[in-house]
C-alpha cells in the first residue's frame, strides 16, 4: 500500500475515534459525571439512562395525561408542566431531570431565582443542540450579552408609554371587526354558542399585524400561520434527543423547518424593505412598531456614526418575527383563560362588567380611562397568577457557578418553575387554588403572603419587553366583550390547558354569548 494512502487511512480512522470520542463523552461519560457531583449535593432524580435521560419517560407521561380532560376544579400542573411536576411530586423541591444528556435543576427558591434573573450572563438562555430551532425567531428572546443589550436599547423605545396610547385604536379596530362577526352569528334572540379561542387567534393577530406592520390581519395571516406552524416543529425538537449533527440529516421535519423559514423570510423582508425606503427617502415614520424600531435603529447608527451600533436589515428581521409570534400568543392564551375564568365565577364577570360600564358607559375604551379599570386589572392579574402563559423559565449555566449551596459547573440546565410558585400556599395562603382577584385589591406586592413571586411576564432585566403591551390590548378586549356579551361556558367545553409555547386551551373555550 502506497504510503499516502496509509497516512489517508490513518487520518480517517483518527477522525472516526475522534467523534466517536465526543459522542460517547456528551451522551454518556460527562451525564455521568454531572449525576455523581449533583448527587453530592443533595440533589436528587433519577438516574442518567442513554441517551434518552427522562424524554421517555415524558413523552409517555404527556401521552397518558393529554388524553384526559379535568375538571375546573383540578390542579393543572400535572398536565401543564409535567417534567417539573412528576419530578418534585416523586424527588422533593430540590432535584433534577434529565432533557436527554443534559440535567436541569429545578430551583424554587425566591431568593436564587432572583439571582439567575438577575445575573443573565451567567445564567443564560439555554442553547439547544439542534440549532433549527433558531428558525422560528432568533430575536431578543434567545440573545445574550452585548448583542441582546443592542437590541433591546433599540426596540425599547417602540413599547414606551407614550407609543403603547397610539395602539389602542388598532386594538379596537381588531376587535370591533370580529366582535361584529360574532354577532352576525347570533340568534333573533341574540344567543350564539362559538368556540372563542380562534376569534381570539384573529383579534391579536389582527392587532399585531396592524401596530407592526400597520396591515391588516389579511396581510399578515400568513405569517401568523407559518410561524405557529414552526413552534410546534420547534416544541418537538425539544422534546427528542438531539445527536451531533442531527439537523443536518433529511428528516420530515428538518425539511419542513427549513422550507417554512425560506417562506416567512422574504415577506417579512418585503415588509421591512418597503419601509426602510420610505425612510430613506425622507417619508414620514409610521406610528407602528415596525416604523419605530427602524426610527430608532437609525438614530442609533446616527448618534454614534457607524452602523455597528444598530441592528441590520436581517436582525429586524428577525425581531418582527418574534413580535408575530410572541404579541399574539400572550395575549390570546391570557384572554381566553379570563374567560374561562369569568364564565364559571359570575359574581367576578358582573362586577368586571359593572368597572367596565363606570369607566367607559358604551363608549370605546380610552388608554386614559384603561388605568381606572381596577377590577378588571385584580381580574387579569390573578388570571396570569393561575394560568401564566409561560410556565417556567429555562436557563443554562455559561460557566461554573455557585448559586447559594451548590456549585454548578457549565452546562447545566436550570428550570425556574414559574406555574408552582404561583400556586404556592407558603407564598400565597391557604386559599391559593381559589379565583379570588380580591388578593390583588392593594397591588401585586401585598397579595403576597411573604416574600414569593408572581413574574408572569418573566423577572429581572430579560422581563418580557411586551408585558404592558399584552396588559393593555388585554383590557382593551375584555372591556368590549363584556359591554355587549354576558358569557358563560358552554356544555361543549373541556378544560384541557396543553402548553405549546404558551398555555393554552387544547379543545378550544366553548362559551354561550348572549347580547346584553
Amino acid at each position: 500500500m502506497e504510503p499516502h494512502f496509509q497516512i489517508l487511512i490513518a487520518c480517517f480512522i483518527l477522525i472516526v475515534l475522534a467523534h466517536t470520542w465526543k459522542i460517547l463523552n456528551s451522551m454518556y461519560l460527562r451525564p455521568k459525571r454531572l449525576e455523581r457531583l449533583l448527587r453530592r449535593q443533595g440533589l436528587r432524580g433519577n438516574p442518567y439512562r442513554f441517551p434518552f435521560g427522562d424524554l421517555k419517560e415524558l413523552g409517555q407521561a404527556i401521552h397518558q395525561i393529554m388524553s384526559k380532560p379535568l375538571g375546573l376544579d383540578d390542579d393543572i400542573k400535572p398536565r401543564a408542566m409535567t417534567f417539573a411536576f412528576n419530578t418534585i411530586k416523586k424527588h422533593g423541591i430540590e432535584s433534577f431531570f434529565w432533557q436527554g444528556p443534559v440535567p436541569s435543576v429545578n430551583i424554587t427558591d425566591v431568593a436564587l431565582i432572583k439571582e439567575v434573573t438577575a445575573k443573565h450572563s451567567v445564567f443564560s438562555k439555554p442553547q439547544t443542540p439542534n440549532k433549527l430551532t433558531h428558525l422560528f425567531a432568533p430575536g431578543l428572546m434567545t440573545l445574550e450579552r452585548d448583542k441582546w443589550a443592542k437590541h433591546r436599547k433599540i426596540i425599547n423605545p417602540a413599547f414606551s408609554i407614550e407609543k403603547l396610547k397610539l395602539m389602542v385604536p388598532a386594538f379596537y379596530l381588531s376587535c370591533e371587526e370580529v366582535l361584529t362577526k360574532i354577532e352576525n352569528k347570533m340568534s333573533p334572540e341574540g344567543v350564539c354558542d362559538v368556540d372563542i379561542w380562534p376569534y381570539f387567534e384573529n383579534i391579536t393577530s389582527d392587532a399585531i399585524s396592524r401596530t407592526a406592520f400597520g396591515s391588516s390581519y389579511e396581510e399578515g395571516r400568513r405569517i401568523f400561520e407559518l410561524q405557529k406552524e414552526q413552534a410546534s416543529h420547534v416544541l418537538g425538537l425539544l422534546r427528542t434527543i438531539n445527536f451531533p449533527g442531527s439537523r443536518f440529516l433529511p428528516t420530515k421535519r428538518n425539511r419542513r423547518m427549513k422550507e417554512i423559514a425560506s417562506q416567512v423570510r422574504p415577506i417579512v423582508r418585503a415588509l421591512v424593505d418597503k419601509r426602510a425606503n420610505a425612510i430613506n427617502a425622507g417619508e414620514a415614520v409610521n406610528p407602528d412598531l415596525l416604523g419605530m424600531l427602524l426610527e430608532s435603529n437609525f438614530q442609533e447608527i446616527e448618534q454614534h456614526g457607524n452602523k455597528s451600533f444598530g441592528m441590520t436589515i436581517d436582525e429586524i428581521i428577525e425581531e418582527c418575527k418574534v413580535f408575530y409570534f410572541a404579541g399574539q400568543e400572550t395575549t390570546s392564551a391570557l384572554l381566553a383563560w379570563t374567560l374561562v375564568l369569568l364564565s364559571k365565577h359570575q359574581e367576578w364577570q358582573k362586577r368586571a362588567r359593572d368597572d367596565v360600564f363606570n369607566v367607559f358607559g358604551k363608549e370605546k375604551p380610552t388608554y386614559e380611562g384603561l388605568s381606572h379599570l381596577k377590577t378588571v386589572s385584580m381580574i387579569l392579574f390573578e388570571v396570569l397568577r393561575f394560568y401564566p402563559p409561560v410556565l417556567s423559565l429555562i436557563r443554562h449555566t455559561t460557566e461554573e457557578i455557585k448559586l447559594g449551596k451548590y456549585t454548578l459547573p457549565k452546562g447545566i440546565g436550570l428550570n425556574l418553575p414559574l406555574l408552582w410558585l404561583h400556586h404556592s400556599r407558603e407564598f400565597w395562603g391557604e386559599d391559593v387554588m381559589e379565583f379570588n382577584p380580591e388578593r390583588f385589591s392593594d397591588g401585586v406586592a401585598k397579595a403576597m403572603k411573604g416574600p414569593g413571586m408572581f413574574f408572569p411576564f418573566g423577572w429581572g432585566p430579560r422581563i418580557c419587553i411586551g408585558q404592558n403591551f399584552a396588559m393593555v390590548e388585554a383590557k382593551v378586549v375584555l372591556a368590549m366583550i363584556l359591554q355587549r356579551f354576558t358569557v358563560e361556558l358552554s356544555p361543549s367545553y373541556t378544560h384541557a390547558p396543553q402548553t405549546i409555547f404558551t398555555l393554552q386551551p387544547q379543545h378550544g373555550v366553548h362559551v354561550t354569548l348572549r347580547r346584553i
